[in-house]
């Protein structure tokens, strides 16, 4: 072999001779990304992970994703035909078994429920009213999603609109757990939205909230929250837990394990052995957890089927779903705030997309905006954590529509 075939054949053993034109749009995606997630803080903890796994997908050759490659042979001691593994397959095929099997995304509602108090949303339980009226960006865009097929060159299933639709609750785990059980070839598309708008709350928020209410309405003071007891802490998760998973049994993955890390944080304060599991679950695991699932979900994202038409159109729906979802909280936080002579003020309706904590921390910003004595943010809790429970219902409802 000559020096110049034996440079031919290395050059292309190289990722440069197989690189296509759509694999170059996405690594320079990641790199987007990757700033946004290092230098703008856009929800780092999940962008950068995603971002990268986007960039080792879009690396060709590599062999990532490559799926495991069996052969059939023959046992030397039964004579029975066996399948062997003569290759194991790339490293983000077998991490990508945790999003595929619905195993990641309850992990993460775990460490969400470790973390968070329900105390807001116990003692003024009329704000999920407010976290349930933030889903309906959900179910319009779901509808919208179909009618979209009325327009050549852009279709979508019922199991493709529903994995858009869950964008509008602003939930990353609960989109990306529907989108593997209902469209896994659209989880990348999915995913990125999701996460970006829910980077972006604080850029698309405000101005819809402002649209929507008078500065009378934003400079309202509610009432300080009643105590909560540490029984009704306790009983709380149980209680959902029960009743949540009969009345919607496909939901019981992920609300049962909201609930869990919740019951956990509520308990570690009666029995100090639980600190152990409460810290485990908002600490390492949440972490490790995290690192997989944005990964492997970044790497969904091939230049060959993220850059099309259908991509585009999810992207656009994911925020008008989330546009609508913030819409519907605040118009009917303005209801609660007519119903009850105003002493609701409707900014609280907001964050009753599932966006934990950030959305609250929105609605407290624009409150205090325009009353400089106002605080929102306990009262925005109660609606936000609502929003959490309330895209998890969703997603369990519209799974079961589509078992049907």
């Amino acid at each position: 072999m000559s020096l110049i075939e034996a440079i031919r054949d290395f050059y292309f053993t190289m990722g440069f001779s197989a690189i296509t034109w759509q694999e170059g749009v996405m690594l320079l995606v990641s790199f987007v990304l990757i700033y946004l997630a290092l230098k703008k803080g856009f929800e780092p903890l999940l962008l950068l992970p995603i971002a990268f796994g986007m960039l080792l997908a879009n690396l060709p050759l590599a062999g990532l994703n490559a799926e495991p490659v069996y052969q059939l042979v023959t046992d030397p001691v039964t004579g029975e035909h066996v399948h062997k593994m003569v290759d194991a397959g790339g490293l983000l095929y077998w991490l990508y078994r945790g999003v595929k099997l619905g195993i990641y995304p309850p992990l993460i509602f775990l460490g969400v429920g470790a973390m968070t108090d329900f105390g807001p949303l116990i003692a003024n339980p009329k704000s999920i009213l407010l976290g349930a009226a933030a889903q309906f960006g959900i179910f319009t865009t779901f509808i919208g999603a179909l009618l979209l097929n009325f327009i050549p060159g852009i279709t979508f299933t019922i199991p493709e609109a529903a994995s858009i639709g869950i964008i509008g609750g602003a939930d990353g785990p609960t989109a990306i757990y529907l989108t593997a059980k209902l469209a896994p070839h659209l989880l990348g598309p999915i995913a990125v939205a999701a996460y970006s708008y829910m980077a972006l709350v604080p850029l698309i928020q405000p101005p819809i909230m402002k649209a929507l209410t008078t500065k009378a309405e934003r400079e309202i003071v509610m009432e300080q929250l009643r105590p909560v007891s540490k029984v009704e802490k306790i009983v709380f998760p149980i209680l959902v837990t029960v009743v949540v998973s009969l009345v919607l049994p496909a939901a019981a993955s992920l609300v049962g394990m909201l609930m869990l890390g919740n019951l956990l944080r509520e308990s570690a304060t009666m029995q100090s052995t639980l600190h152990r599991l409460m810290k485990t679950a908002e600490g390492e695991l949440m972490n490790i957890v995290v690192i997989f699932l944005g990964v492997t979900v970044g790497a969904t994202a091939n230049g060959a089927l993220f850059l099309s038409p259908k991509t585009l159109a999810i992207i656009a729906l994911g925020l008008a779903a989330f546009s609508m979802g913030t819409a519907a909280g605040v118009i009917f936080g303005k209801v609660m705030c007519k119903l009850s002579g105003g002493k609701v003020n409707p900014l609280i309706g907001s964050a009753g997309v599932s966006a934990v904590p950030m959305a609250a921390r929105v609605s407290q910003k624009v409150g205090q905006e325009a009353n400089p004595s106002n605080f929102l943010l306990m009262h925005a809790m109660g609606p936000n954590v609502a929003g959490v429970i309330g895209s998890a219902v969703a997603a369990g409802v519209l799974l079961s529509m589509c078992a049907m």
